[in-house]
């Protein structure tokens, strides 16, 4: 997977977290494949869930992919 930078944001408090590729907010996201679906839009083509929770251009900010809520 090459392509910009990708931001995922920490969860909000409603759920989901914000998503960002090359500075623009793409959506907000409830799970990978959401995430694999806006880098897709995006034009990284052949993305899959797989790939989004282990690629290096994804910085993960207040938790990985495994986490898409705040609460317990």
């Amino acid at each position: 997977m090459s392509g910009p930078p990708v931001i995922v944001y920490p969860p909000s408090p409603t759920g989901g977290r914000r998503v960002r590729v090359d500075g623009e907010i793409l959506g907000l996201a409830y799970g990978l494949r959401d995430v694999a679906e806006f880098l897709r839009r995006a034009g990284m083509d052949g993305i899959e869930e797989s790939d989004v929770e282990r690629s290096a251009l994804i910085e993960w900010r207040g938790g990985g992919p495994d986490m898409w809520t705040t609460g317990p």
